[in-house]
């Protein structure tokens, strides 16, 4: 079972910026004995989705499907935000609004940064579930 007690208060340094404790507390408060597990099931959910998500984000840039890519940020925004990957978050919105405006100019660079970010927020998110 995950408890808060897994979330540190002060978090260290590797992990303060890529997960927003204040994020992570109000999903705590959803199931505040953990009994229903709820803060465990939302981070194994986003770890399966956000593993599968970002080599999709990268085949669509690769393929130029400009749609589908704006897709999985989309996708990424809103659940990145409710776990706290709140860099992760900002940086897909970032691609959307570029993609939606047809702003195509250095998106592959923005891309291998939301890359490199998913990935510090994949770990941080293993480091809080159990083995």
């Amino acid at each position: 079972m995950l408890t808060l007690s897994r979330v540190p208060k002060t978090p260290p340094s590797t992990l303060a910026p890529v997960l927003d404790p204040a994020s992570l507390q109000r999903l705590h408060e959803l199931d505040p004995l953990g009994e229903n597990r709820v803060v465990e099931r939302v981070l194994r959910a986003f770890e399966a989705s956000l593993t599968r998500l970002l080599p999709q984000a990268a085949l669509a840039l690769q393929q130029g499907d400009q749609e589908a890519l704006r897709h999985v940020v989309h996708t990424l925004k809103s659940s990145s935000a409710s776990v706290g990957a709140l860099e992760l978050s900002r940086g897909c919105g970032e691609i959307e609004n570029r993609l939606r405006l047809q702003q195509l100019d250095g998106l592959d660079q923005r891309l291998s940064v939301l890359q490199a970010e998913g990935e510090r927020v994949l770990a941080a998110v293993r480091g809080l579930l159990p083995a």
